[in-house]
């Protein structure tokens, strides 16, 4: 049976409010506790969230799709052995692992003037659901750059891609990484921007961040075009971080339209 219809469900004087957000309001109730459908779905939101933490991601079909559009790219470990480790030692997510360095510093050094991380960060979810969608549109917008390869990272954290730009010596290092997983946002992706980032020099002020790219959120076409303006404006001041402010504007959507609308009734 609707929740609606059911007769032991009593209503929230907010249920008009749902319509404007994914967040769990006016949820009514049965007798002192929550209506059994409110409760499932909460426990459903859960399970997906804890899901996008600990399933490993598995680059492959990024790999071969990045092959096809004619890139190349490099799988790379950090220093966290495995998902548990990572999730219990952040610090070892931000480090590449011997083998890594390695294998870079065997490959002769290119001067390039950007380079694109993919790493898991805390939702494989949204890697795998948003970063080629997001990748084919950024890539003919960066034509006038020299390229690294596209590094994908296992367990990585944001802080890895300071150590890939400096070896590469690129300018740009741009981090397209799983968010931390909420619960009405499981595969929630983030970038985040460093002009001149080098290994143990840069900070998180430093950094650009562009947060909630899924379904619900942010559109692959609004973080570009934000994206896309922090790149040039940092080529212009050379910076980045607390000191490039985001001046993008975007329209009001129909809902955020009819929420105003809904506020001035």
């Amino acid at each position: 049976m609707n929740q609606a219809n059911d007769p032991a469900v009593i209503s929230n004087s907010w249920d008009s409010l749902k319509q404007f957000t994914p967040a769990r309001i006016a949820l009514g109730r049965a007798g002192i506790s929550l209506p059994t459908r409110a409760s499932l779905d909460f426990q459903l939101a859960h399970a997906l969230a804890r899901d996008a933490v600990n399933i490993p991601i598995d680059f492959s079909e990024l790999e071969l799709n990045l092959s096809l559009m004619g890139l190349e790219s490099l799988t790379l470990n950090t220093q966290a052995e495995n998902q548990q480790h990572y999730l219990q030692r952040p610090d070892l997510g931000r480090v590449l692992s011997d083998t890594t360095l390695a294998c870079l510093q065997q490959t002769a050094p290119i001067s390039t003037d950007a380079v694109i991380i993919v790493a898991d960060g805390l939702s494989s979810k949204a890697i795998q659901h948003h970063a080629l969608p997001f990748l084919t549109l950024l890539l003919p917008q960066l034509q006038a750059y020299r390229l690294a390869p596209v590094c994908l990272v296992k367990q990585g954290r944001v802080a890895i891609g300071d150590a890939i730009a400096e070896h590469y010596a690129a300018r740009l290092c741009i981090v397209l990484i799983g968010e931390r997983p909420g619960l009405s946002s499981p595969d929630s992706m983030g970038i985040y921007f460093t002009y001149q980032a080098r290994a143990k020099l840069s900070t998180d002020a430093k950094r650009n961040c562009i947060s909630n790219i899924h379904s619900n959120g942010l559109s692959y076409e609004q973080a570009l075009k934000k994206l896309m303006f922090l790149i040039t404006e940092a080529e212009k001041l050379k910076l980045s971080g607390v000191n490039l402010k985001d001046e993008t504007t975007d329209a009001l959507t129909d809902d955020s339209l009819k929420y105003v609308n809904f506020l001035l009734d």
